[in-house]
């Protein structure tokens, strides 16, 4: 019995320094270069610690994918915010039990991990986890307790603790978003720039403040990411966890504000990655994405940023540097003796952080310009449900969106005289646009209305119909058959004599679908017009309404819809869609502008159509 147990005791002794030596296979005086032996690997080659490229001849200290050919996902950083280093850069574990980056050139020493103790060997796991050991083979210390953006399998963020997004795809360095497990058990994004938090501040929340006790974020292998209740119970689900067969899981706070996470296939020749989830689909949601007096436009979900009137760029590079004032703008208040002249342009569907000096009750927003442009202490207003919010710069967390209704007017000064109205800056292409916009507005009512009808009338006979009214409009009146090309217009005469008083449809060509589209809608008006010499046939309407985009526009404002329907019968709620879309389809701005793919959206009723801003603003811009 006696033998038997030191037998035993033996076979124990002996595994277990085998199982020591496997984790400690980075001794003292072992060494990295960035053009040599650059990096210790896990037993796997899965992971690995040590240098990888930032840029040419330029080095970052971290750990990284390493057994993915073509990926070098970094998932920790060492010192972060210190520059790459150089080729010349030595990694080593000191015998004296330091890890450290000696510099040859500049003859310069950085503790890669500061520590209190003495560095006695050193380990990359498995798990990505690299791991500090003292003499009793005691961890002292290890890069999940202290991460940077990335949670991998079996890694938690602890209560109190931060993930810092990157500065880019290819900057590891602090980014401008963290993602905060707070101790009141709620997950939260803020910008990096907030000191305290509070809610208006944040842009995603797990919701679950005060429903816990020293609550931590987890990933399972699986992919399941949850938030863990005192180490005992689930107390949220963010995702139910996924196949985990030759797949890797991790967890990140992206450059651009969001959180995902990422599925890594793990198959020899698999090199790919994919985002099985993700905090949020708007890229516009992340606070500060366009730094100061800067504003997020999502336009197919890109995200793009745009700098108030008189302001540009800071950094053309770097769009999230924000936005500073151009020489054409100043202080007004400074400037009251130089007699500067100050003008207000407005922006729709636009927000910022509300944070208001004063606030006036006003019903017409006209009276909100001017307030501000009076005040020289205001340098913006907004103006939403009848209140006036003068605000001072900086403008932040600056967003476009045609759910909201805030108009926001911006003061810049101009060598023009002043004016009340919403102006803009000179522009040669001016008129350009607003025929281009005409244009627009005519061809996308007309084509509209020609939808609603093609479903009751037989493509072979329409055909037929309107290829023998087009050689009826040549013969009468010497006009070549114009099929499949651009709109011409023809005079009020003409059309009714083709048509024996309007009974009858012409025309497959643009021309054709023009008139038809007015002929449903109005049997009274005819809304062809040569885009290059705009002429209006006067059919007893107003002469204000003799420019068919301002008269739909203004019937639409005043809810007089049925001036352009007449005796017509038709769907009213289908007709105002229409409309709707047609009005958002020729804005100015090219930003609040709807996609193709959400017009047709819009037309099937799938989403609804926002009330498209007043036309008015852009025409007096113009």
């Amino acid at each position: 019995m006696a033998v038997s147990l030191v037998v035993l005791l033996f076979v124990f002794m002996l595994s277990t320094i085998h199982f020591v030596a496997a984790l400690s296979n980075i001794s003292q005086g072992s060494s990295l270069t960035p053009t040599g032996n650059s990096s210790w690997l896990s037993s796997s080659g899965l992971f690995a610690f040590g240098f990888y490229p930032q840029g040419d001849n330029r080095y970052g200290v971290g750990i990284f994918l390493a057994g993915l050919p073509l990926n070098k996902t970094v998932v920790w950083t060492a010192n972060r915010d210190d520059p790459p280093v150089s080729n010349d850069v030595t990694l080593r574990l000191t015998m004296d039990g330091r890890l450290i980056l000696q510099q040859q050139s500049q003859d310069s020493t950085t503790d890669v991990v500061q520590l209190d103790r003495s560095i006695s060997s050193a380990s990359m796991l498995d798990t990505g986890n690299f791991v500090l050991y003292d003499s009793n083979q005691d961890t002292i210390w290890q890069s999940f307790d202290h991460p940077t953006d990335t949670i991998l399998p079996g890694q938690c963020l602890l209560n109190d603790q931060n993930l810092v997004s990157s500065k880019s795809e290819t900057d590891y360095s602090t980014g401008i978003f963290r993602l905060n497990m707070q101790s009141d058990s709620n997950l939260v994004q803020y910008p990096v720039e907030t000191t305290t938090v509070t809610a208006a501040h944040a842009y995603w929340s797990s919701m679950t403040n005060g429903r816990g006790v020293n609550v931590t974020l987890n990933l399972d292998p699986d992919g399941h990411l949850y938030l863990l209740n005192n180490s005992v119970s689930v107390m949220l689900n963010l995702t139910d966890g996924f196949s985990k067969t030759r797949r890797l899981y991790l967890m990140r706070i992206d450059f651009d504000g969001i959180f995902r996470l990422y599925s890594f296939s793990l198959e020899n020749k698999g090199n790919g990655s994919s985002v099985v989830w993700e905090s949020s689909h708007d890229k516009c949601d992340p606070k500060g994405i366009c730094g100061l007096n800067g504003y997020c436009t999502n336009n197919d979900n890109k995200a793009k940023c745009e700098c108030l009137p008189g302001f540009d760029y800071v950094s053309p590079v770097d769009r999230t540097a924000g936005c500073e004032k151009n020489n054409n703008t100043g202080d007004s208040c400074k400037n009251k003796e130089r007699q500067i002249q100050y003008r207000m342009r407005a922006l729709d569907n636009t927000w910022w952080e509300d944070d208001p000096y004063s606030v006036l009750s006003m019903k017409m927003k006209e009276d909100c310009e001017a307030a501000c442009l009076d005040d020289c202490n205001c340098e913006a207003a907004f103006f939403k449900d009848g209140e006036c919010r003068k605000q001072r710069l900086p403008l932040r967390y600056g967003r476009r969106s045609l759910s909201d209704s805030n108009i926001a007017y911006i003061k810049w000064s101009s060598d023009s005289s002043p004016t009340r109205g919403i102006e803009a800056p000179s522009n040669p292409t001016t008129s350009k646009k607003k025929e281009h916009r005409l244009g627009i507005l005519i061809i996308s009512v007309a084509l509209l209305a020609l939808a609603c009808t093609v479903f009751v009338i037989s493509g072979f006979v329409a055909y037929r119909n309107r290829v023998w009214a087009y050689k009826k409009i040549s013969a009468e009146g010497n006009f070549e058959l114009m099929e499949d090309i651009a709109p011409r217009s023809f005079t009020y005469i003409e059309l009714e004599e083709v048509t024996n008083g309007f009974q009858e449809e012409i025309g497959r060509g643009a021309s054709g679908i023009i008139y038809k589209g007015a002929l449903e809608y109005n049997n009274k008006v005819v809304a062809v017009k040569r885009l290059e010499n705009i002429r209006s046939v006067n059919l007893d309407l107003p002469e204000e309404e003799a420019v068919l985009e301002e008269w739909v526009n203004q019937c639409f404002e005043n809810n007089e819809l049925d001036k352009l329907i007449m005796d017509v019968e038709t769907d009213k709620k289908k007709f105002e869609r229409m409309v709707k879309v047609g009005l958002w389809c020729i804005l100015d701005e090219p930003s609040l502008r709807p996609s193709m793919k959400k017009v047709l959206l819009m037309l099937e009723g799938t989403v609804d159509i926002p009330t498209p801003p007043s036309l008015s603003s852009y025409l007096t811009a113009i």
